[in-house]
């Protein structure tokens, strides 16, 4: 099942007149749903929601239940029994409720017997009023999260150029064999019609060794095309996995889809230079990342900070022991419990280092992330140079590709007419066969450099 579900994906763009074609797009689907890397970063962001889910726990009710007995000689001293429950809230205040039950013979003057109810509040007046560990560890978690997507569209924007470059690769190796195998198929030709010219007595016997020299010679071209296919291959079928994680192997059937003129495959693509700039401060994976770093660093600042104030916590609840138990309005009149506790490092050595560290990390994480856009928008300019470059070199190339061919052609007509010789053809047909492999790097080239500027950028997926 998981094997159909790969052959469907390969063949989802495939021609099958003689051969079947495996599309880019076709290609780049089956990167992105079964690679390992893509996989992976799919991982980063399940593990970073359950980062989440973690220091949301932090905020969860407690119920606590404590028991307490003591009993000596036959003499009840206590017995003491309190189930509370806690509500942590947002901001830093707790709620709690419980009750208390108290009995015994011996017991501290300043405690109340019987069972006793309250409700109260724990409220933070200085430190940890704004923030506190719990609501930055949620912060941080909440940006950690939005980094672990702005890290995955890193990790497939490389993915996928990486992926593309083999593709570009496999389909310039393709193309070089299918030529160098034409000019095989022409010069055996050749040889052919030189044998049967010697044999008529048209062709002096040297134009046979001739034939046959140039023949041996674009004969080991095309071998060593085959092994460059082949490895290219390789290369290309070490993207391609099936969904139980194992690697799977490309068929011999299957070739490139000749796309080089196919420009449909930038459709979706930014080709202007001003726009590309404009969006990467927005769009940009890595200066998100950056981004959403120092928006963490920020939250541990506002933490730091915390530790620049005096600790003063105020509790405050309110008791109820029974239906005869007197309310009154007022907070403090009757029926009440409070504590106040206060803490305050005299030097407070800790506090103003750790805040004065959290600000630096923050003054550094911002100078990198200025460093790092100059860092993008030089190899956004390069690419897109290089990718105006290309387009006129590859309009040169095709009309010296054309002219050479054409010089080709024309020697071998003279020839059939005895007006040139082998020595010239062979010399025009290297040449033509020299410009042509040109021009499919030059091609190969230009996709690449297409697809490295939609990365650099970070706009490729």
């Amino acid at each position: 099942m998981k094997s159909n579900i790969l052959w469907f994906l390969l063949v989802a763009h495939m021609s099958w007149a003689q051969t079947k074609t495996l599309h880019p797009e076709a290609y780049l689907k089956i990167v992105e749903k079964y690679h390992p890397v893509a996989r992976q970063a799919q991982i980063g962001i399940r593990k970073s929601n359950a980062h989440i889910l973690e220091a949301r726990g932090a905020f969860d009710p407690i119920l606590r239940h404590y028991i307490s007995s003591k009993t000596l000689d036959g003499t009840s001293y206590y017995q003491y029994n309190a189930p509370e429950l806690s509500i942590p809230t947002w901001y830093g205040i707790e709620v709690n409720t419980g009750v208390e039950n108290l009995q015994g013979d011996r017991l501290d003057p300043s405690q109340t017997t019987g069972q006793t109810s309250y409700i109260g509040v724990q409220i933070p007046l200085a430190k940890n009023l704004l923030m506190d560990k719990r609501r930055a560890a949620l912060q941080q978690a909440k940006l950690m999260n939005q980094m672990a997507f702005a890290e995955q569209r890193v990790v497939l924007n490389q993915l996928f150029l990486d992926a593309m470059e083999a593709y570009w690769h496999w389909l310039k190796c393709f193309q070089a064999l299918k030529i160098t195998g034409q000019n095989l198929d022409a010069a055996k030709r050749r040889v052919e019609f030189v044998k049967r010219s010697v044999e008529l007595g048209d062709r002096p016997a040297m134009d046979t060794l001739e034939a046959s020299t140039q023949f041996m010679y674009l004969d080991n071209q095309n071998l060593t095309k085959i092994v460059d296919y082949e490895n290219a291959t390789l290369q290309l079928s070490a993207f391609l996995w099936q969904e139980n994680n194992a690697p799977s192997s490309l068929s011999r059937e299957i070739i490139p889809a000749e796309v080089w003129t196919d420009m449909s495959l930038f459709s979706n693509f930014d080709l202007s230079l001003p726009s590309i700039l404009e969006k990467v401060d927005s769009f940009h994976p890595e200066l998100q990342a950056y981004q959403f770093k120092i928006e963490s660093l920020n939250v541990e600042k506002k933490l730091k900070f915390q530790s620049l104030l005096p600790k003063i916590d105020l509790q405050y609840n309110h008791l109820m022991k029974d239906k005869s138990t007197t309310n009154s309005g007022a907070l403090f009149a009757n029926n009440y419990r409070y504590g106040i506790k206060l803490e305050l490092p005299l030097r407070l050595s800790s506090g103003r280092g750790e805040y004065q560290s959290a600000k630096l990390k923050m003054e550094e994480a911002s100078i990198q992330l200025s460093q790092k856009k100059q860092q993008i928008q030089i190899k956004i300019n390069s690419y897109f140079n290089q990718f105006q470059n290309l387009k006129k070199q590859i309009q040169t190339q095709e009309k010296a590709v054309s002219s050479y061919m054409a010089l080709t052609k024309a020697e071998e007509s003279k020839f059939s007419q005895g007006e040139s010789s082998l020595f010239l053809i062979n010399s025009r047909e290297i040449k033509a066969l020299e410009a042509a492999e040109k021009l499919l790097d030059l091609k190969a080239y230009l996709f690449k450099t297409v697809y490295a500027l939609q990365a650099s950028a970070g706009l490729l997926i």
